[in-house]
């Protein structure tokens, strides 16, 4: 009797917290958002251990723009589902608009989450 190995499969890759945020920032903007930059930093005090996640989000387009517009308003009070983690803050540090040569949006976001347990 001839068994078959799962050798052949690649080890699935663990999800970092900072995957799982960009997943969630993805779901809310519905992916016309596309990650410049992203940053994080752990931390942790005698109560709370976490994370603090700094992004740079752009919107090309006047639809991805109208979806980033959504996005600033919304994401202070979304509430996020993040395995694991509890978002305790969420807030827009920057946004920068530009029309010329095409419409152009460019949000820098920041959130802490704190691990659960």
């Amino acid at each position: 009797m001839l068994l078959e190995s799962n050798s052949a499969r690649s080890p699935r890759a663990r999800r970092t917290s900072a995957d799982r945020v960009r997943k969630a920032l993805a779901e809310l903007h519905g992916g016309d958002g596309e990650v410049l930059t992203h940053t994080e930093k752990a931390w942790a005090s005698i109560t709370f251990a976490g994370t603090r996640h700094s992004l740079k989000l752009v919107f090309a387009g006047a639809d991805a723009v109208a979806t980033g517009e959504v996005l600033v308003a919304e994401l202070p009070e979304h509430e996020f589902a993040i395995p694991g983690q509890i978002v305790a803050d969420a807030a827009i540090l920057e946004v920068e608009h530009r029309l010329i040569p095409e419409p152009r949006l460019v949000v820098q976001c920041e959130l802490l989450l704190l691990e659960e347990g």
